[in-house]
């Protein structure tokens, strides 16, 4: 009966451990790589998630930063605390023509210091072996 005990804790111990791990970012929708991406980044600080959906040379970039902080720095000149990010409807149209690149336009709307703060940042998309990955971040156009 002891064993028995001992044996149903461990497997209760196991199956609980089963259900901490992070969700996958689903990567068959641009507009979802990219939302998810900025909000690894800004909202959970896990660069290693965030790096996950970039192509091999972006991700290394972001990997060498180390801390969300330092990427988001460096990277992208913005700083939040909590952001709210969201795609741009209109980068639908540019998916249409080319199938296998997309160009999305992220607004963002957060806090830092108290204080709110807006901006605007756009990325080249492309699909790799059927996901779309993050591969460049494009210049402001504003």
């Amino acid at each position: 009966m002891k064993y028995f005990k001992v044996l149903l804790l461990s497997i209760t111990v196991m199956l609980s451990a089963c259900g901490d791990e992070d969700k996958a970012i689903e990567t068959d929708n641009p507009e979802t790589v990219a939302i998810a991406f900025f909000d690894a980044l800004y909202n959970e600080k896990d660069v290693k998630k965030a790096a996950k959906v970039c192509s091999p040379q972006l991700s290394r970039i972001i990997l060498h930063y180390k801390s969300s902080k330092a990427v988001a720095r460096h990277l992208f000149n913005m700083s939040y605390d909590k952001v709210t990010a969201s795609p741009d409807s209109s980068g639908v149209k540019v998916r249409e023509q080319f199938k296998d690149i997309a160009v999305i336009t992220v607004y963002f709307d957060g806090m830092y210091d108290n204080q709110r703060i807006k901006d605007v940042k756009r990325l080249s998309l492309v699909q790799q072996n059927g996901n779309w990955v993050i591969d460049k971040i494009l210049k402001d156009p504003f």
